[in-house]
């Protein structure tokens, strides 16, 4: 032996992955192996403790695959109720009925306690409407600014106050309406709020949102 460069366990593993057949020259030395079990202090034989560890891994992708199954209904259920919305939107006819129609489905599809919605830049025959009233514009500004939906806590925003109860809105999410993706010129918003302060978070994703405002932004267009 080396004494400057004695054998490391790397050496040891390297030598038993390129030398197969060792073992079956050394069946003996497979019986006297013992590991220790995860399941207690008992020692148990090399083949036990792989079969534990096949078993172990089995079940680990089992909860995978219940985990995809889960999110996988899950994210059924939300394209499921994002096309009854879409659909309720196509139905109405009467463009100036849209605004109503987006807040109330968006309420039952979603169970969304309140919800709320300003447009700007219309023709005049919707200046005395609901959905036009109280905007300034420095929400106007805000509104425009904002790249994604905003989503988190309510720091006092002025749209809340356009909310039924302004007082219960905990968390928020704002989405700005837009032509398209290409022209960024915002015409409104759409305001989304819960009592519980974690419905919408800052660290949530907002796809499921910029795609409601997409669509919501396609129909309400009518009305321009």
């Amino acid at each position: 032996m080396d004494i400057q460069h004695p054998i490391t366990e790397n050496d040891i593993a390297s030598f038993l992955a390129n030398t197969p057949d060792f073992f079956e020259r050394h069946a003996e030395v497979l019986a006297t192996v013992q590991l220790s079990s995860p399941h207690g202090n008992r020692a148990v034989g090399l083949q036990e403790r792989q079969a534990q560890m096949l078993r172990e891994k089995i079940k680990s992708l089992e909860h995978r695959s219940m985990d995809m199954m889960r999110h996988g209904g899950e994210n059924q259920l939300i394209a499921d109720k994002l096309q009854r919305w879409t659909m309720s939107l196509l139905r109405t006819t009467e463009p100036s009925q849209l605004p109503a129609t987006v807040v109330r489905e968006l309420q039952a599809q979603f169970v969304i306690p309140q919800v709320a919605i300003r447009l700007w830049g219309l023709g005049e025959q919707h200046g005395a409407s609901d959905f036009t009233a109280g905007v300034s514009d420095d929400v106007k500004t805000f509104v425009a600014s904002l790249p994604t939906p905003y989503v988190g806590v309510n720091a006092g925003f002025e749209p809340v106050q356009w909310l039924t109860w302004p007082g219960q809105a905990e968390s928020l999410a704002l989405i700005p309406l837009r032509l398209s993706d290409s022209d960024a010129k915002t015409f409104g918003v759409i305001v989304l709020a819960s009592p519980d302060s974690q419905r919408f978070h800052a660290g949530m994703g907002t796809d499921f949102l910029e795609r409601i405002a997409a669509i919501a932004s396609a129909g309400l267009s009518r009305l321009l």
